[in-house]
């Protein structure tokens, strides 16, 4: 007869925790301590522990995020997905905002006019954002490859992006060319990543904020 765990609802989150603890060790597997947080949130999500070896940050990149949230930050994503997976709760204590153009007519109208993706209008909406930015791709890497074309000419300076578009088509090159732009990043390398893995880096870091223990 399988065993069932039992575990009180409160308890499930600490409990899957220490079982990915667990398993990366059993794996061999020691992170970096500043990143640690951020892994061990995207794994808990995912339950994907290739993260643990495909995310790759900046020098300083979790920090810089977590100084951003502390600071009151607007964090744009690429998907109303992420938006709506960003703890609104934690981000409004520090006096943030999580925003998604994708909808808005006048991104469509932009999009349409210049023939682009509504994706790349968004970056260009958010280029017009004063103060603490956080740029959160998920899912569109032509979000991510206009983002670093606005940087490199000046036109915005987000205190971290975080690239992890999933798919096929330019997403692993997109990718490489945000982490050759002088801005702070957290990238997952290769096809994988997507709307939750965006959030669930922006929690890690807003728990981090806010002083959220498990």
């Amino acid at each position: 007869m399988r065993e069932i765990e039992q575990v009180l609802p409160k308890d499930i989150e600490r409990r899957s925790m220490q079982i990915i603890s667990e398993e990366l060790a059993s794996r061999g597997i020691t992170l970096d301590k500043r990143n640690e947080a951020v892994i061990k949130r995207v794994i808990h999500t995912s339950a994907d522990f290739d993260y643990a070896e495909n995310l790759a940050f900046s020098d300083g990149a979790v920090d810089a995020g977590v100084a951003a949230m502390k600071a009151g930050v607007t964090i744009v994503t690429d998907t109303q997905m992420a938006r709506a997976g960003i703890n609104k709760t934690a981000l409004g204590k520090l006096g943030g905002e999580a925003l998604c153009f994708m909808s808005d007519e006048d991104v469509a109208k932009a999009s349409k006019e210049n023939g682009t993706t509504r994706a790349v209008a968004c970056m260009d909406k958010a280029s017009q954002i004063e103060g603490n930015l956080i740029v959160a791709i998920g899912n569109a890497p032509t979000a991510l490859i206009h983002l670093a074309d606005l940087i490199n000419a000046g036109k915005i300076s987000p205190k971290l992006v975080i690239g992890v578009p999933v798919g096929f088509v330019n997403v692993v090159v997109s990718k490489e060319i945000i982490m050759d732009c002088d801005v702070p990043y957290i990238v997952a390398k290769g096809r994988k990543g997507g709307s939750n893995v965006a959030a669930a880096i922006c929690n890690a870091m807003l728990y981090e904020a806010t002083g959220r223990t498990l």
